[in-house]
């Protein structure tokens, strides 16, 4: 079977192999093993490797770079205008060529695969949507454009779109679904969290403003302020680490707060290991992996309630559904920290939810959804 993806996540090419961000290239590896041939149409760029990267794992493939493009202003508006027909025809005979079409949404590309796929309603498609599938939800009218499309049975036909979360007024297209990092052997006993002693955090994620790492920061440093013996770890490189640090020196934060930048799978595990609790006050999310991979060992999530969020967390039960007020969230953890019974209660649900879904699941889930393709062989 020759598997066809597109996605708008920049590569790397490295002495023949191709790199990009690891969470994406775990999963596509999954994918990749029900495939002969792996077509993969995205970027390409000349950045350094880093700890977040990791390369593909299949001995036929075919990389088909195009150029980013974006239509965040007027420049790149007219940018993309003049770059859309190469894209779009390199797209088409991508898709033409395949046996089973991969698209990766939402995105730039994720939005020229779901028009363009159109046209090929008798060919076997799959979509990943990794953002919000919360059709509530504010989102730039890219996003939903590519939701309603994928949502429209006129329009996309033989399709599978796999979502996180389960929403009313879905069609039959739409799939929920899931996402997950750890194996069945990684399974582990987790050592008892004890609240005597310094309090661990960890914020795993991009360094972006709609991630609100500071609000992180705060958090924490509102409790140091009440006399917690409180220290909080941030995983991850984005525009706000300049801001960030800024404010970490100005308040003085030395001793509490740390940006440890992009580090290794296994240098963050140990993070969570040792973590009583995940913080991502994320204004938007799909499946956050950062916070089922924390539950995973036994951290206790604070989370803000978007996307499947309040499903993850039971409402409350396995963590906490940030309010975004300092105060008040205080509160709630204040609640925790004083009862250590409350506090293994979550974490003991959190961790026994969490490994729930494992790679192992994934790649089930996985081959499962391809049975029904013809041409779909292991």
């Amino acid at each position: 079977m020759k598997f066809a993806i597109i996605t708008h996540v920049p590569h790397i090419i490295k002495d023949n192999n191709y790199f990009a961000y690891a969470p994406y290239v775990s999963e596509i590896n999954v994918w990749a093993k029900y495939a002969e041939e792996l077509v993969v149409v995205a970027p390409a760029v000349t950045t350094e490797i880093t700890p977040v990267d990791k390369p593909y794992q299949h001995q036929n493939i075919q990389f088909i770079p195009i150029e980013g493009f974006d239509v965040l202003n007027l420049k790149g508006f007219f940018g993309t205008v003049l770059k859309m027909p190469k894209i779009s025809r390199t797209i088409f005979k991508a898709m033409q060529n395949a046996d089973h079409i991969h698209l990766r949404c939402p995105g730039n590309m994720g939005l020229l695969g779901c028009l363009i796929q159109i046209l090929f309603p008798n060919t076997p498609k799959t979509a990943k949507y990794a953002g919000n599938w919360d059709p509530m939800s504010k989102q730039p009218w890219t996003y939903k454009l590519q939701q309603w499309i994928l949502n429209n049975t006129f329009l996309t036909r033989n399709m599978q779109v796999l979502v996180y979360g389960d929403w009313e007024g879905s069609s039959k297209n739409i799939k929920p679904f899931f996402t997950a990092t750890y194996q069945e052997i990684d399974k582990l006993p987790i050592s008892k969290k004890e609240l005597k002693g310094r309090i661990a955090f960890v914020f795993v994620g991009t360094l972006a403003k709609g991630k609100n790492p500071l609000y992180a920061i705060q958090l924490v440093e509102f409790l140091s302020e009440k006399g917690y013996d409180v220290h909080l770890c941030l995983y991850g490189e984005g525009i706000e680490r300049i801001r960030l640090e800024q404010y970490i020196i100005a308040n003085q934060l030395e001793a509490v707060i740390e940006l440890q930048g992009n580090q290794s799978k296994d240098t963050v595990k140990k993070a969570y290991q040792n973590s009583h609790f995940v913080v991502l006050p994320s204004e938007s999310e799909g499946w956050p992996k950062a916070i089922a991979e924390g539950m995973f060992w036994g951290c206790i999530p604070l989370a803000m309630a978007v996307s499947c969020v309040p499903f993850m967390l039971d409402q409350g039960s396995r963590g906490i559904l940030l309010a975004m007020d300092l105060e008040k969230d205080v509160v709630k953890l204040e609640s925790l920290l004083n009862t250590q019974t409350d506090f293994d209660t979550k974490s003991r649900n959190a961790s026994d939810w969490s490994r729930n879904y494992t790679m192992d699941v994934f790649e089930r889930e996985i081959g499962d959804l391809l049975q029904h393709d013809s041409k779909f062989k292991k």
